[in-house]
């Protein structure tokens, strides 16, 4: 599938395109701001845009008005036809935020029962109970997505809703040409829905792809032959960021080998998990690093490990953001132009080797050498090995032959040098390798 071998590239399209934080109503054509991003995009070797909410509501997107129509503070749904097509035209996909597990109150069918209370058609679509009441003083008790009541629940088993969201999808598809969803909250969502829109969407579209959302717990209860092609590997997010400012590389070792391993335990073997240092939620790498020269290396274990690298926009030249208590706003910048430095020099690089390396795409995954500041681990697809090196000391490191396998000879994809294996290599302070072995 055309998903497993795909760079994606995360904007929070609100933010990205400087739209006002709370809908006024007002409408601007802002989306066109993508446009002019399309070649850094490409210089970037990316295959697919994954956009953060861009349908009218209430204030950051997630909070649903109306699933049918642009928000009025990028522009209309011509507007985005237009980005569609250039992107396209790129032979850049899209890829859609799917807000089905909430609304926000502004959503018209809760505002008709916000009206007409028992009366309306619609009071079914929500999880109501008109002998309680809300913190908004409504009138009744309404179920909140875990406990923030700005964003009503919708009621997934309700045949209508069901209904308008898959035909709301049908929209996407048939007005924007998309290639994939995003769930958000996927952990949320019933099963059912989730198996629903599998087969919907791949009915109409057959290699339409499917991501969730999912912070904690088991993937496979969302990642399967009847519910999603991928979600969000936040185990192995946390696991970069942390082994490089603990520098203990056994972190990420840990969980590579326990997600990835040939080992008959091992969990999400041949899995193609969305894998990401960064996103609109959480703190930029920049930021969450200790040492700014662990940076690029954050991003060669990005673009090694198994799963289906995503970046997200600004983070491939080292814009910094920490995530604050009450806003995220610091996180989803205004960007008017991009910046190709070279940090993103390397990081176009690294992508364009992951795309073109059969074993970073489809391999299996081996630890071949731990250290606290050394790591060696293995890539092998068919007749294609790749040695992934690391050493995030600020020192040389030696490694022996026996650190390396019983390997002669191999070429780094990133340099291009050639690398003799059976004799000791010295690492360099802060460096990675990319060994394709030849003999």
């Amino acid at each position: 599938m055309w998903f497993e071998n795909s760079i994606f590239y995360q904007i929070y399209t609100l933010g990205f395109c400087g739209a006002p934080h709370t809908n006024d109503g007002i409408q601007v054509s802002r989306l066109n701001d993508i446009i002019k991003w399309i070649p850094h995009l490409k210089q970037c070797n990316i295959d697919a845009i994954y956009f953060t909410p861009i349908f009218e509501s209430d204030s950051h997107g997630y909070d649903t008005r109306d699933y049918q129509k642009i928000d009025c503070r990028l522009g209309t749904n011509e507007d985005f036809k237009i980005v569609a097509q250039q992107l396209k035209d790129n032979n850049i996909r899209i890829i859609l935020d799917g807000v089905f597990n909430h609304v926000g109150r502004g959503f018209w069918a809760f505002q008709d029962v916000l009206q007409h209370r028992y009366d309306s058609l619609y009071k079914d679509w929500f999880h109501i109970n008109f002998d309680g009441n809300s913190p908004y003083n409504d009138g009744f008790y309404y179920e909140g997505w875990e406990g923030h009541y700005e964003l009503v629940k919708l009621n997934l088993k309700n045949p209508d809703v069901v209904h308008y969201l898959l035909e709301s999808i049908r929209l996407w598809i048939d007005e924007f040409d998309i290639d994939g969803i995003r769930l958000d909250v996927a952990y949320c969502i019933e099963p059912d829905f989730l198996k629903t829109i599998r087969t919907f969407c791949t009915e109409i579209k057959g290699d339409f792809f499917l991501v969730g959302e999912i912070i904690s717990g088991d993937y496979s209860r969302i990642v399967n032959q009847e519910m999603l092609h991928s979600c969000t590997n936040y185990e192995c997010f946390k696991g970069i960021h942390s082994s490089l400012n603990d520098l203990n590389l056994f972190e990420i070792a840990h969980s590579l080998n326990r997600q990835f391993s040939n080992d008959p335990y091992s969990l999400y073997k041949n899995m193609h998990l969305l894998s990401f240092v960064d996103n609109h939620d959480v703190s930029r790498i920049a930021s969450n690093l200790k040492n700014k020269n662990h940076l690029p290396l954050a991003y060669g274990l990005l673009f090694s490990m198994p799963g289906i690298p995503c970046l997200y926009y600004g983070s491939e030249w080292g814009i910094e953001g920490l995530k604050q208590k009450g806003s995220d706003d610091n996180l989803r910048p205004h960007i008017e132009y991009p910046v190709f430095n070279e940090l993103a020099e390397i990081v176009a690089k690294l992508a364009e080797i992951h795309k073109s390396t059969k074993a970073f795409i489809y391999g299996d995954y081996k630890n071949i050498t731990i250290l606290n500041k050394q790591l060696v681990y293995q890539r092998s697809f068919e007749d294609e090995s790749i040695l992934v090196v690391f050493n995030i000391d600020q020192s040389t490191y030696t490694l022996s032959p026996s650190q390396l396998g019983s390997y002669s000879e191999a070429i780094d994809l990133i340099s291009g040098d050639i690398v003799i294996l059976s004799s000791s290599i010295t690492l360099q302070p802060y460096s990675m390798y990319y060994l394709k072995i030849t003999k």
